[in-house]
């Protein structure tokens, strides 16, 4: 991998490990929160959250695929991730193998 290409890669694997911990708070601290003691505000902000850095994770899986030369199946692969809990942790570990790289 080039230089730009471990930029890539980097922004991408920060990224998408901030969004997987924000989709794991959200799933197993908030809406317990909300469903068992009745306090729907975390939720509300953690959800909030959670939805920009989403959106921020599919906008950047395209260029990262297109920089990385990443086949289809592997962007297919990424975007899965981000609906799947603990999704971003194992595409990321898969990642680093495949590219032979310690990010």
């Amino acid at each position: 991998m080039n230089s730009e290409q471990t930029k890539w890669a980097k922004r991408f694997k920060w990224i998408s490990l901030i969004e997987g911990v924000s989709f794991l708070v959200l799933l197993f601290i908030a809406m317990p929160l909300k469903y068992m003691f009745d306090q729907p505000l975390a939720v509300t902000y953690v959800g909030w959250v959670h939805g920009v850095l989403f959106i921020l994770y599919i906008y950047i899986v395209f260029p990262t695929s297109t920089k990385l030369k990443w086949e289809f199946g592997r962007t297919f692969f990424a975007l899965l991730a981000s609906i799947l809990p603990f999704g971003p942790f194992i595409f990321d570990r898969n990642l680093k193998k495949s590219q032979h790289v310690d990010l």
